[in-house]
This record gives C-alpha cells, sequence and structure tokens, in this order.
C-alpha cells in the first residue's frame, strides 16, 4: 500500500473555508477598535493642546493664546532655543510646521487645527477642531475645545462650542 503525501484538495478547501469565516469576524471588530483608539488619541490631543495653551499664555501674557499649532511646537529641526514663535510645548506631530494660521496637522487619522481670534492682542480666544480624515474610516466623530476646556463632539458636522460635552 502506497502512504498519502500531503493534503487533498477537500482539506486545503476546509482549511481556506475556516480561515475566510475567521477573518469575515475579525476584521470589523479590528476596525472598529483602531477607530476608537484614533478617537482617544484626538481627545487625547485636544487636552494636550489646551494645555499647551494655557501654559504659552502664562509665559507670553502680552501675546495671549498662541495663533497655531506651529508656535506651539518645537520649531525647526536642530533648533533647542524655546521663544514666542516657537514655544516647545508640543511635540512635532501636534505642533508640525504645517500648522501654521487654520492650517491642520494630522495625527492618528485625525486633522487638528486652532482657530485663534484675531484682531486683538492679546490673543483671548481660540478653538481647537479635531476632524476625521476619512470619517467612518479613521472616527466617527468630530471634537472640540475653547479656553473653558470642555471637549465637545458631534457625530454629524464639524464640532462646535454648543454640541455635547464629553462624559
Amino acid at each position: 500500500m502506497r502512504k498519502q503525501k500531503g493534503f487533498s484538495l477537500v482539506e486545503i478547501l476546509i482549511v481556506v473555508a475556516i480561515i475566510m469565516i475567521i477573518s469575515a469576524i475579525a476584521i470589523p471588530n479590528f476596525l472598529r477598535s483602531k477607530m476608537a483608539a484614533n478617537e482617544a488619541s484626538a481627545v487625547g490631543s485636544l487636552h494636550n493642546i489646551e494645555t499647551a495653551q494655557v501654559a504659552y499664555s502664562s509665559t507670553y501674557p502680552t501675546i495671549g493664546f498662541a495663533p497655531d499649532l506651529n508656535t506651539l511646537g518645537p520649531g525647526p529641526a536642530g533648533n533647542n532655543l524655546v521663544n514666542s514663535t516657537s514655544a516647545g510645548l508640543l511635540d512635532s506631530v501636534l505642533g508640525c510646521t504645517a500648522g501654521v494660521g487654520t492650517a491642520p496637522c494630522t495625527k492618528s487619522g485625525y486633522s487638528i487645527n486652532i482657530t485663534a481670534a484675531t484682531g486683538a492682542t492679546p490673543i483671548n480666544s481660540y478653538y481647537v477642531n479635531a476632524s476625521p480624515s476619512t470619517l467612518g474610516t479613521t472616527g466617527l466623530r468630530y471634537f472640540y475645545v475653547d479656553p473653558s476646556g470642555v471637549i465637545r463632539y458631534n457625530t454629524s458636522v464639524v464640532a462646535a462650542s454648543a454640541d455635547v460635552p464629553i462624559s
């Protein structure tokens, strides 16, 4: 009698079918957990920005709040000088060089930007928005924070001061 070497076609098809069933269960759960992680990162980033704004306005009272994310960031590479234009209060991801004016910095699937009250010196107000880069893929909620420190969210449009606070 001859010994069989390898697997039969039926055995291989059964293994492939089992792998497909496990994948169909696991992939949606993975995507949901990734979105939840992105949202938690966005909330943490807003908290860090709000804390950095308080520190900045305390350090530079004649300027008030920082006008943009780049001002709160570390400044040009290799420049360890901390001043009112590169405060070093945020890392280079949140305080990115692109984050000038209302241009966003991107972190963990969210675009984050500051809008400061212009025309007043010192700058006495600002708000920060965090919007998912791809709604439904990188996150399901939009976030907002202002000098009150209350982080708010909205599920359908960019969040604002009248939206629901995170509990």
